[in-house]
């Protein structure tokens, strides 16, 4: 499709098609209803090799770089940095929100197939790894918070359950 045209103008409709790409992804996104990103889902449960998330520490290395890439939070976002409350609720929706955000990024790498099927192989080879570049990571992370909040949910509700075999019923 793009196989034809000056260097530039390759260039250009690239960096159209991908915006548009990842634009059309992100209202798509934004705009799912909760239940699409279901934690418990197939595609967003833990896989046995993960590990509890050990994998990505482990093979990956991912708390050396994971705090150096930089994080979109929307409007009433959640972010990792500012705990507005450690309720089971809050969790629960940044559990979510994870999964929203792995969602995008793998749909976003989507981008990087047309990419290599519109272009000259080089050229394709070049926008592909600037897509993976730009959501893989990304995705990693996501994945990686959700293992530490499950963890910390699971830190809170052992705390819920032994403060209410403590209390004492007084008739």
């Amino acid at each position: 499709m793009l196989k034809n045209l000056s260097f530039l103008n390759m260039f250009l409709w690239n960096i159209v098609i991908i915006g548009l790409w990842h634009l059309t992804v992100f209202l798509v996104c934004i705009k799912l209803p909760h239940s699409k990103f279901d934690p418990e889902k197939g595609r967003f449960a833990p896989k046995t090799w993960e590990r509890h998330g050990r994998w990505y520490r482990d093979k990956l290395k991912i708390q050396a770089w994971k705090d150096k890439v930089p994080q979109h939070i929307g409007k009433d976002g959640f972010s990792k940095e500012h705990f507005k409350d450690v309720s089971i609720e809050y969790i629960d929706e940044f559990i979510f929100e994870t999964c929203r955000g792995e969602w995008m990024h793998m749909k976003n790498l989507i981008c990087a197939v047309i990419t290599l099927v519109i272009n000259p192989i080089i050229v394709g080879l070049v926008f592909s790894f600037l897509i993976m570049l730009a959501n893989l990571p990304f995705a990693i992370i996501q994945r990686y918070n959700r293992f530490r909040l499950y963890t910390l949910r699971k830190k809170l509700l052992r705390g819920i359950k032994s403060e209410k075999v403590g209390e004492t019923v007084t008739a």
